[in-house]
């Protein structure tokens, strides 16, 4: 088996590389940078430029699986050149994925895309399931449906198509919540907003599984990757604080004074999706870290 992997190296990427070379799988990663290409027995560079649409071709020889995680990352100011950048950079990877696989022989049979559930409103209640299509006109859900329908050309190629809606990602390697700990082991963490909205989380061991598990399991169509168990911003903030035990001494946050910080990406600390993962368990994925607290016990473990 070999997998060819975009965004090898970032936070999802390390832990999906680390996983399937556990498990006897070569990879071959597509990177931007010509001083980041590696040639090692199980694991080979190759040079690409979606912007300019340029791609080596001999990164689809022997593969099996494409896994694309390429984007650049949402957690920066929404200036209208970084919502360009964030938009562009997802939906030009993909379609250079799609005229390549169109213009090249393969033996691709699937391609296993990460998407978000920023797609979905936010919304205090509701629990959102992958059959819900009421999305809204926000910058988010409109970055995520054009992601996802970039994605899905390669149905045309009658090549299998899944895509992960993935949540709040927890790793002690970086991400969300390194820097949520850093002001609680302070004594200045607190909750943002309300501290009501939902957060749906997954351990990054989880994630990295259901990304094995869907190519085990041939998975096609769409996918909620969440833990079972969503918690609100608070209980988060205090699960964290308990874990470092440390106090929760201020107030929240408020929501104008986020808006302020951080202008318009502050939604991303306040938006509430109650996501549901019964869907991918009914295929059979059972996850490792079902309960926040015992996500935050590994991660935190010294």
């Amino acid at each position: 088996m070999k997998v060819l992997i975009t965004g090898a190296t970032g936070l999802v990427g390390k832990g999906v590389v680390d996983l399937l070379l556990q498990n006897g799988v070569k990879i071959n990663y597509l990177t931007t940078s010509k001083n980041k290409i590696q040639y090692q027995p199980n694991y080979n560079g190759f040079y690409w430029n979606p912007e300019a649409g340029v791609i080596d071709e001999n990164c689809l020889i022997g593969v099996d699986v494409i896994i694309n995680l390429a984007g650049s990352t949402i957690a920066q100011r929404w200036t209208s050149k970084n919502k360009e950048d964030i938009l562009e950079s997802r939906i030009l990877s993909a379609n250079l994925l799609y005229n390549t696989l169109k213009h090249n022989p393969h033996s691709v049979t699937q391609v296993i895309s990460a998407s978000a559930i920023g797609i979905y409103p936010s919304d205090l209640t509701y629990l959102y399931t992958e059959e819900f299509t009421g999305f809204k006109d926000t910058f988010l859900s409109n970055v995520v449906s054009k992601w996802e329908d970039s994605v899905n050309q390669i149905n045309r190629l009658e090549i299998k198509v899944c895509k992960f809606r993935i949540g709040l990602v927890l790793s002690k390697d970086g991400g969300v919540l390194a820097q949520m700990i850093k002001p609680i082991k302070m004594a200045m963490g607190s909750p943002f907003g309300s501290g009501k909205q939902m957060q749906s989380w997954i351990h990054i061991k989880d994630l990295a599984a259901m990304f094995l598990f869907a190519i085990d399991k041939k998975l096609d169509g769409v996918y909620n990757a969440v833990a079972p168990n969503p918690i609100t911003n608070k209980e988060l903030t205090t699960e964290i604080a308990e874990a470092c035990d440390v106090p929760l001494l201020l107030p929240n946050i408020p929501k104008f004074m986020l808006k302020f910080i951080l202008g318009e990406m502050h939604l991303l600390l306040v938006d509430s999706q109650n996501v549901s993962s019964a869907k991918i368990q009914a295929e059979g994925f059972e996850f490792k870290f079902n309960s926040i607290r015992s996500a935050l016990e590994e991660i935190l473990a010294k």
